[in-house]
């Protein structure tokens, strides 16, 4: 199931999920240093960013787990401090590592969950039963999950995290140490549960599962958002992107570089191929094949590469280092309210 991308605003529905200033601290270390969150209903949002920037004391402080030192937010409409419980009881939570209890059978661990959320006893059953068919996990059902696969056990956590029917759904790096093909059928399922209207806040280590995910992704780093906005926003703003042509001999090469008279256009002449800088849009692509016609030779080959979502987290992640990028494409990345679809 596919989904499609720049949802208007106006036809998701109010937040799910606001947040300003959020700000928390252990001791002398900040963990979080004011960050601003506004995320639609039916969107997937995925906060990115290397071990220790904040990702998972986001998810902690937003489903209630702790407290900020400073800010305000609003989750499912729900003030986090004035109303926690309204909170829980419109959220799920799912971790890197499932929560089952490995004495109860699947379906008595969906049972538990049932009581645990007060439903009554034939809602309870009833919702178990739905869970179990839909994940697939129908005929495991009365099964110990020791021995189920990592991808089966992760399906029955996020079963179990949606029999209370959450509106917004936490996942903190769900698929860490799943198998490729367990990892798409996770993502299947998010895109299942985001097609019936549920929010997803999705923080991942995995950048291809954001870019093919999310619908909106922030970059966390040194407890900060240093950008924002969609994915394909976010590689357009980042340099690196080219056109590369190959040729069968040189002088088709050397006429066509001619023809280009750029000096940012990199030849090489072992392997006959010009990479010119792009971005990837089709206006820039036509011209290029614009002067390939103009100059009456063809290209044997011709790929474009534009930046990924690896490419916006190095060039945005790592401090000093990178510091003049990230100042940089912050400072033309929308702010989250201006860009919220």
């Amino acid at each position: 199931m596919t989904r499609s991308r720049n949802i208007p605003r106006d036809a998701m529905g109010a937040s799910a999920i606001e947040a300003s200033g959020l700000a928390k601290s252990y001791g002398d270390k900040v963990v979080l240093d004011g960050i601003d969150l506004d995320i639609p209903r039916g969107a997937v949002f995925s906060l990115l960013g290397p071990n220790g920037a904040g990702k998972t004391t986001t998810v902690q402080i937003l489903s209630t787990l702790i407290a900020a030192d400073a800010g305000q937010a609003r989750v499912a409409g729900h003030d986090l401090v004035a109303d926690p419980d309204a909170v829980r009881r419109a959220i799920g939570v799912t971790g890197q590592y499932a929560a089952v209890d490995a004495l109860l059978t699947a379906e008595e661990n969906m049972l538990m969950m049932a009581d645990l959320l007060h439903l009554p006893r034939s809602e309870g059953r009833r919702r178990a039963a739905e869970l179990l068919d839909r994940f697939g996990l129908a005929d495991a059902a009365k099964q110990l999950p020791g021995t189920f696969s990592g991808g089966m056990r992760r399906k029955l956590d996020l079963a179990m995290t949606l029999v209370g029917d959450p509106s917004v759904i936490f996942l903190d790096e769900p698929t860490t140490g799943l198998d490729p093909r367990s990892r798409r059928t996770m993502w299947d399922s998010v895109r299942e549960l985001v097609a019936n209207g549920t929010t997803i806040f999705l923080t991942t280590q995995y950048l291809e599962e954001a870019d093919q995910l999310a619908d909106r992704v922030a970059v966390l780093d040194g407890g900060r958002i240093v950008a924002q906005g969609t994915p394909d926003e976010l590689k357009r703003r980042i340099p690196g992107g080219h056109i590369r042509l190959a040729f069968a001999d040189a002088a088709s090469m050397d006429a066509t570089a001619d023809r280009l008279a750029l000096d940012t256009v990199v030849r090489d002449a072992e392997a006959l191929t010009l990479q010119i800088p792009s971005d990837g849009s089709i206006p820039a692509l036509r011209s290029v094949l614009d002067v390939l016609e103009a100059a009456g030779v063809p290209a044997e080959h011709l790929t474009v590469h534009t930046p990924d979502l690896d490419d916006v987290f190095l060039t945005l992640t790592g401090g000093a280092a990178t510091g003049s990028a990230t100042r940089s494409l912050s400072a033309t990345t929308n702010s989250p309210k201006e860009s919220a679809r």
